[in-house]
C-alpha cells in the first residue's frame, strides 16, 4: 500500500505560518485550526435532537447490557471471577479479530443500512442473551448451564461488534456529513456525543445496580424490556436524521483492490484482512491514532482492578462511588474544554497540552504511590486525584485526535480505519488485563500502576513525533517576542 493511496498527506504551510487566519477555507494540519461555520442550519434542531436520541438509546442499551451481564454472571458463578473474565476477554477478542473487517462492511454499504443492521444486530442478541441467563437461573443442569453460558459468549460478541460497527458508523462518518450540511461546528458535536457517551458511562450501570440489588430476575427482564422497546424508536430516529441530511445519501468511493479481495485462495484472504492494518499504520495520523489506543493500555480508571484495589485499602463502597462520580465529572468537563481549546489553538496543538496534562498528573500520583506506602488510604486518595484530573486530559485529547481522523481520512475509509483503531484499543486493554493477571494481588499493584504510568508517557512521545511530524517542530515563533526568537519552553507550556 502506497502512503496517501487511502490517507493521503494533508498539505502542508511553512512551519512559523501556523494560524494563516485569511484562508477562509477548512485549516489543514499545518493550519492547525478547526473549520469556521455558519449559524446553523433551520433543521439543525431537529436532526441533532433524532440524532442524539438515537445515539443515547444506543449507548445506554450497550453500557447497560455490558455491566449487566457481569453481575448476572456473578449470581449464576457466585464465588469466582473465571467465567465472567473468560465472557470478558472472549467478547474483547471478537472486537481485535473482525472489527477491521467489518468496518469495510461499513464502507461499502448504504449509511442507513449499514446503521440499522447494526441496531438490530444489537439488540437481538442482547434479548437472546437476556432469555439465557433467565433459563440459566432456572436450571440445575450443570452440562446445560455451560452450555448457555457458551451460547452467551457468542451473542456478546455479536453484540460488541454491532455496536462497534455502530459507533464507527455514527461518529466517525455521519457526525461529519451532518456538522457540514447542517452548518454546527463538528469539535462540538463531537463533544456532544462524547457526554452522552459518558452519562450512559456513569447512569446505566448505577441503574441496572441497583434493580439487581433487589432482583437478579428483574434486572435481567429489565434489560430485556429496554433492550426491545428501544429497537423502533432507535430505528425511526436515525431514519429520519437519514432523510433530513441529503448529503447522507451521496455515492461512495470506489472499493479499492484490497477490498474486492474474494477470499478464494488463503493468500488472497490473508492479504484481506492484513489490508486495513496496513492502511493505517500508513495513514498520516496514525501516530496520533496510536498514541490514543496506548491510553487504553491502563488500571488507572474506575475499573473492576482499581475498585477491588480501593475496597482493599479501606474505602467503603459508597465512598468509591462518590469517587467515580467525582471522576466522570472530571471527565465531562474535558468534553466541554476541549471544543474551546480547540477553537483558540487548533486541534494539534489541544492535544498537545491535554495529552501532557494527563501524563503529569498520571506520572505525580504514579510517584507517590510508588515511593509511599500504596496501602495508605492518604496514598490512594493522591493516586485517585492524580487520575480523576488526568481524566481532563485525556477526553481533550480523545476529541482532538477523533477531530483529526475526521479531517484527514478519506470519506470511503473512514469506517474501516475508525474499526481498526478501535481493534488496537481492545488489544491494549486486553494487556491491561494482563498485566492484572501477573500482579493479581493489592500489593503488587504497584506494578500495573507503573506499566499503565508508561503507556501514558510512550503515548505522548508517539503524539510530540506526529507534531513534529506534520508541523515540521513542536514549537514556534513566538509573535509575542517578534517572531524572530524561537521559544525553547518544555512540551505542555503556553508556547506550545
Amino acid at each position: 500500500m502506497v502512503l496517501g493511496s487511502e490517507f493521503p498527506e494533508p498539505s502542508r504551510q511553512p512551519s512559523e505560518d501556523i494560524s494563516n487566519s485569511s484562508n477562509p477555507l477548512l485549516p489543514t494540519l499545518a493550519d492547525d485550526g478547526p473549520p469556521q461555520n455558519d449559524s446553523p442550519a433551520p433543521e439543525a434542531h431537529s436532526v441533532l435532537t433524532r440524532l442524539y436520541i438515537s445515539h443515547t438509546l444506543s449507548t445506554w442499551n450497550s453500557r447497560m447490557f455490558e455491566f449487566g451481564a457481569v453481575l448476572f454472571l456473578a449470581s449464576i458463578f457466585p464465588g469466582t471471577l473465571l467465567y465472567a473474565s473468560i465472557y470478558a476477554l472472549v467478547r474483547a477478542f471478537s472486537a481485535v479479530a473482525l472489527s477491521s473487517w467489518l468496518g469495510a462492511q461499513v464502507d461499502r454499504s448504504d449509511r442507513l443500512v449499514a446503521v440499522r443492521h447494526s441496531i438490530v444486530w444489537q439488540r437481538v442478541p442482547v434479548a437472546i442473551s437476556c432469555l439465557c441467563f433467565v433459563a440459566t437461573l432456572s436450571t440445575d443442569s450443570w452440562s446445560l448451564t455451560i452450555a448457555l453460558f457458551t451460547v452467551q459468549g457468542l451473542l456478546a460478541c455479536m453484540e460488541k461488534l454491532a455496536a462497534t460497527a455502530n459507533t464507527v458508523a455514527v461518529e466517525r462518518d455521519w457526525a461529519i456529513v451532518i456538522s457540514e450540511s447542517i452548518n454546527v461546528p463538528r469539535q462540538d458535536l463531537n463533544a456532544s456525543m462524547r457526554r452522552i457517551d459518558l452519562f450512559c458511562k456513569l447512569l446505566a450501570p448505577v441503574f441496572i445496580s441497583l434493580i439487581d440489588s433487589i432482583s437478579t430476575p428483574y434486572a435481567i427482564w429489565t434489560v430485556f424490556t429496554m433492550n426491545t422497546a428501544s429497537v423502533l424508536v432507535e430505528y425511526l430516529a436515525i431514519a429520519q436524521v437519514y432523510q433530513s441530511v441529503p448529503a447522507l445519501t451521496k455515492t461512495q468511493a470506489p472499493t479499492t483492490q484490497a477490498d474486492d479481495t474474494n477470499g478464494k485462495s488463503d493468500t488472497r484472504c490473508l492479504s484481506s484482512s492484513l489490508a486495513p492494518w496496513k492502511e493505517y499504520i500508513a495513514s498520516p495520523v496514525f501516530l496520533a491514532s496510536f498514541a490514543l489506543s496506548l491510553l487504553y493500555l491502563t488500571v488507572l480508571s474506575f475499573g473492576a482492578t482499581m475498585v477491588t484495589y480501593l475496597l482493599h485499602t479501606g474505602f467503603t463502597p459508597l465512598e468509591v462511588s462518590y469517587m467515580r462520580i467525582g471522576s466522570v465529572v472530571a471527565e465531562l468537563s474535558g468534553t466541554w474544554t476541549a471544543p474551546m481549546v480547540m477553537n483558540r489553538i487548533g486541534p494539534i496543538r489541544s492535544g498537545l497540552w491535554f495529552l501532557n496534562w494527563q501524563f503529569i498528573c498520571i506520572a505525580a500520583a504514579t510517584v507517590a504511590f510508588v515511593f509511599w506506602d500504596p496501602s495508605s488510604q492518604f496514598v490512594a486518595g493522591a493516586l485517585i486525584t492524580g487520575v480523576a484530573l488526568s481524566r481532563i486530559g485525556l477526553w481533550g485529547f480523545d476529541l482532538s485526535v477523533q477531530f483529526l481522523v475526521q479531517e484527514n481520512i478519506q470519506e470511503h475509509a473512514r469506517a474501516r480505519f475508525s474499526a481498526t483503531e478501535m481493534a488496537l484499543q481492545n488489544v491494549f486493554e486486553m494487556l491491561s488485563f494482563a498485566s492484572t493477571i501477573a500482579f493479581p494481588l493489592p500489593a503488587q499493584f504497584r506494578y500495573p500502576v507503573m506499566i499503565s504510568s508508561g503507556a501514558v508517557a510512550v503515548a505522548a512521545v508517539c503524539f510530540a513525533t506526529y507534531v513534529r511530524k506534520e508541523r515540521g517542530h513542536l514549537l514556534h515563533r513566538s509573535r509575542c517576542m517578534g517572531g524572530d526568537k524561537v521559544s525553547y519552553r518544555a512540551i505542555g507550556s503556553g508556547s506550545v
